[in-house]
């Protein structure tokens, strides 16, 4: 049996899932989570995944993976080749690493933006089982750090292809879904960003972006 991604086509966590499977070829089936239609809360979805969280990966053993770290993870051990999180004890590191930074200083600065200012997401601020009222300063900060953010992967990018190490990797495919992830909340790099523009449209152009 093929592993069965629970997913919402919709929503950018789980773009990070299905972009890495398909960079990987790892063949899987796919089931629609309606995030929008409060599914994810629902007792059939809590038996799977008590976090009430999309991506999750149940593989043929069972065993359900309910973060992107781990998929990709699980994913390198089983599928090698292209090494996503780096091929030697360097790059693993600088992989990890970069993909840890772009996490806290990228998505988190979007998800604090949007989860503290949408009219949807009123006591829903934080994901999962438990609700959460919304706190318009950490919008405010998020606002803040994103810029901050932009400014850094340009500098970063600056005569580099990718991002961590010299050839695509976990850390490129966070930083892509995030970046597309932060036009959610009107938040685009600007034309001085020539680095990070360049860099998103070469990877944006690779087949798997579509996944």
């Amino acid at each position: 049996m093929a592993p069965v991604l629970y997913d919402f086509t919709a929503a950018p966590s789980p773009r990070r899932a299905r972009i890495l499977l398909a960079e990987k070829g790892i063949a899987h089936e796919t089931v629609q989570v309606d995030l929008a239609k409060g599914e994810q809360l629902g007792d059939a979805y809590r038996a799977i995944n008590p976090a009430c969280t999309v991506p999750a990966l149940k593989l043929d053993s069972g065993v359900v993976l309910t973060e992107n770290i781990g998929i990709a993870a699980w994913a390198d051990a089983v599928k090698p080749e292209p090494a996503l999180l780096g091929s030697t004890p360097e790059e693993k590191g600088l992989v990890l690493g970069w993909n840890a930074r772009i996490e806290f200083e990228g998505f988190m600065p979007v998800a604090e933006i949007l989860r503290n200012t949408s009219k949807g997401m009123v006591g829903r601020a934080l994901p999962g089982p438990v609700n959460f009222e919304q706190i318009p300063a950490l919008a405010e900060r998020g606002s803040v750090r994103l810029t901050r953010f932009f400014d850094m992967l340009d500098a970063r990018l600056a005569g580099r292809d990718f991002i961590a190490i010299d050839r695509f990797s976990l850390a490129d495919i966070t930083a892509l879904v995030c970046v597309d992830f932060a036009k959610w909340v009107k938040h685009e790099p600007k034309p001085e960003h020539a680095n990070l523009l360049r860099w998103h449209g070469a990877v944006s152009a690779r087949p798997s972006a579509k996944a």
